[in-house]
């Protein structure tokens, strides 16, 4: 059975009750929940079950499975209470979209549609391209021209494939790009940012976001 997405229905959401679909260990499956795993890049939330932190969160099919750090206090059939740590949540929310809108402005500036590696923490946002020289002289006007769109109230949507429901894709202004990951709902949320060159190696330059 599919674990039912909730943060895709609202990524604002940050508690809910489950029923227990299965424990194994300290292993839990559950039939709906709030709390992101890992994938497309961006990190797994943090927060607990039945105020169990979770240690891991993976996607496993069309399930996800938590790894708790203790032995779960109920068992299968159980209701359980889901609980998300908000100030991680709303800054990956806020660094997953700086990263799409600046991959664009980054795409307009030097042509490059192709990245070779992307990543979303709490932390930074990264994107990591093929390129011959110093990305650093550009990133001055990606990061001013980032900044202006985040003053505006510009509206972000993420919905799902009408032909494929398990993709989705997020969407602002002329941009559109498939992703599946928690997202603020405007751009002005997400405040200012800086950006920062780093070399990865030979041919190859990393952009680094952080929230201002």
């Amino acid at each position: 059975m599919a674990t039912n997405r909730l943060f895709w229905e609202d990524p604002y959401k940050t508690e809910c009750e489950a029923s227990v679909l299965k424990v194994k260990d300290n292993e839990v499956v559950l039939d709906q929940t709030v709390f992101y795993a890992f994938s497309g890049g961006q990190a797994s939330d943090a927060g607990t079950i039945n105020d169990i932190p979770v240690k891991e969160a993976r996607k496993a099919g069309d399930e996800i499975v938590y790894l708790l750090e203790s032995t779960p206090n109920f068992q299968n059939g159980d209701k359980v209470n889901i609980k998300i740590d908000w100030e991680n949540r709303y800054k990956l929310m806020k660094l997953h979209a700086a990263s799409h809108i600046i991959y664009f402005l980054t795409e307009e500036k030097t042509g490059l549609k192709k990245i070779i590696g992307s990543n979303v923490t709490v932390d930074k946002g990264r994107l990591d391209y093929e390129y011959p020289e110093s990305i650093a002289e550009l990133l001055p006007d990606i990061e001013t021209k980032a900044n202006e769109v985040f003053s505006q109230d510009s509206t972000i949507t993420v919905y799902p494939d009408e032909k494929d429901p398990k993709k989705r894709w997020w969407e602002c202004k002329d941009w559109k790009v498939p992703c599946g990951g928690t997202h603020v709902k405007s751009t002005q949320e997400i405040g200012n940012v800086r950006l920062k060159r780093k070399n990865i190696g030979s041919g190859k330059e990393r952009i680094e976001i952080y929230l201002a």
